[in-house]
C-alpha cells in the first residue's frame, strides 16, 4: 500500500503503518491538549497507540487463522480507521471462511477478558461511545474498547468480519459469487447508515462508512470477474503480440520501443527464451532519470515474475495479479520458454467482453 512505511516483520508477515496514521496521532494529541495540557495529550496519545497494538493482534488472529489453510499474508497495514490485513486470498469454503473471519474478534475478546479478569479493569459500558472522555484508568478504556471492537466487527457489514460471515453462510445456499454480491449490498446499506448517524457528530464513523461502501463494491466487483474468468485458461487471454528485450538491451533501447508500440511493459527473454525479467514503464522513465539511457535493463528490471503455463486456470492467475510486485504474469509452456504474458488491464477486458455477452444473454432470456 502506498505511503506506508514498514515497521517489523512477524512470521513472514510485515507490519506497516500509513503515514495519515501520524496525522490521527496529532490531530488526539492536540484535543487533548486543549482539554488538559501535555499530560491529557500524553494519555490520550499512549491510548491511541495502545490501541492499534490491539488491531495488530486482531489482525494476527486472522493471519493465524488464515495460515492454517494454506493461506499467505504478506502484510498487514495500520490506517487511522483500523488495520487492513493483505491476505493472498479468502477461503472459499463456508467453514474456513468463518473461522478466519471470527479469529480477529475473538483476539479483541480474549484482550479484554484479561484486562478484566486478570489485571482487574474496570469501565463504565455507558462512557463506551467516548472513550477518549472516559475517567477510568487507561487499562479500563483499553478493555473498554477491546469489547467495542469486539461488537463493532460483528456487524454484518461486508467486508467486515461480521460480513464475512454472513458472506459464508450465505454460500451455503446460494453460491460464492452471488453470496458476495448480496453481503456487499448489505454492506453497503449499513455503510449509508453509519454515513448517516457520523454527520451527527463522529467524522470518523464517516470515514469507516466510506471505506465499508467501496470495500464491498471493490471485492464484490473482484469476485464477479473472476467467476467470469472461471472455465478459460491462461493461453485465451494471454497477449501474444508483443516486442520482447534481449538480456544486451539498454534503457535506450527500450525508450525506442515504448515509443514504438502501445506496450507499457517489456519482458526481458534470453536467448533461450526463458523469461528473465519484465521492464515497466515506470521503472524505465526513473532509469532513465536517475542512470542515463546506456544502463543495461538488467540492471533495473523487475526480476521473479511468477508464470503459469498455457493451460492454467485463468481465475488463478487472478490471485497471482493481486499480489504486490510486477504488474504480469509470464505464460510459458513445456520448456518453460514464454509464450506470452497477462496483465490486470488485457485481464480486465476479457472480463468486459464476458459481462457484456452475460448481459446479453440475460436480456435475451427476459425477452
Amino acid at each position: 500500500m502506498g505511503w506506508s512505511i514498514k515497521l517489523f516483520d512477524v512470521g513472514g508477515t510485515a507490519v506497516r503503518i500509513h503515514l495519515t496514521f501520524f496525522l490521527l496521532l496529532a490531530w488526539i494529541a492536540a484535543i487533548h491538549w486543549s482539554r488538559g495540557g501535555a499530560p491529557a495529550a500524553l494519555d490520550g496519545v499512549l491510548f491511541i497507540i495502545a490501541l492499534f497494538a490491539c488491531v495488530v493482534l486482531h489482525e494476527f488472529g486472522h493471519i493465524v487463522a488464515a495460515r492454517r489453510y494454506g493461506i499467505r499474508t504478506p502484510d498487514v497495514t495500520l490506517l487511522p480507521i483500523g488495520g487492513v490485513a493483505s491476505l493472498e486470498r479468502m477461503p472459499e469454503k463456508p467453514s474456513q471462511e468463518i473461522v478466519v473471519a471470527l479469529a480477529g474478534p475473538a483476539v479483541n475478546l480474549v484482550i479484554a477478558l484479561v484486562l478484566m479478569f486478570v489485571l482487574g479493569a474496570h469501565f463504565d459500558l455507558s462512557q463506551m461511545a467516548q472513550l477518549e472522555q472516559a475517567q477510568s484508568s487507561l487499562v479500563g478504556r483499553i478493555a473498554a474498547a477491546n469489547v467495542m471492537l469486539f461488537v463493532f466487527n460483528l456487524i454484518p457489514a461486508f467486508p467486515m468480519d461480521g460480513g464475512r460471515v454472513l458472506r459464508a453462510l450465505l454460500t451455503i445456499g446460494m453460491g460464492y459469487t452471488r453470496a458476495t454480491r448480496v453481503a456487499a449490498s448489505i454492506g453497503q446499506g449499513l455503510a449509508v447508515l453509519f454515513a448517516f448517524l457520523g454527520l451527527m457528530g463522529n467524522p470518523l464513523l464517516v470515514l469507516i462508512a466510506v471505506f465499508i461502501f467501496l470495500a464491498a463494491s471493490g471485492e464484490a466487483g473482484y469476485v464477479q470477474a473472476r467467476d467470469y474468468a472461471r472455465g478459460y485458461l491462461a493461453s485465451h487471454a494471454m497477449i501474444t503480440a508483443y516486442q520482447p528485450l534481449g538480456p544486451s538491451a539498454t534503457a535506450d533501447d527500450a525508450a525506442a520501443l515504448l515509443l514504438r508500440t502501445t506496450q507499457q511493459e517489456f519482458p526481458v527473454v534470453d536467448g533461450g527464451g526463458i523469461l528473465r525479467g519484465v521492464v515497466t514503464r515506470e521503472a524505465l522513465i526513473q532509469a532513465l532519470q536517475e542512470k542515463g539511457g546506456s544502463v543495461a535493463v538488467l540492471d533495473f528490471m523487475a526480476r521473479d515474475v511468477p508464470t503459469v503455463p498455457e493451460n492454467a486456470c485463468l481465475d488463478n492467475v487472478f490471485q497471482l495479479l493481486q499480489r504486490r510486485g510486477p504488474r504480469m504474469v509470464g505464460v510459458v509452456d513445456r520448456q518453460q520458454r514464454l509464450v506470452g504474458y497477462i496483465t490486470s488491464e488485457n485481464l480486465a477486458e476479457l472480463v468486459m467482453i464476458q459481462s457484456s455477452r452475460a448481459a446479453r444473454a440475460e436480456r435475451t432470456a427476459m425477452a
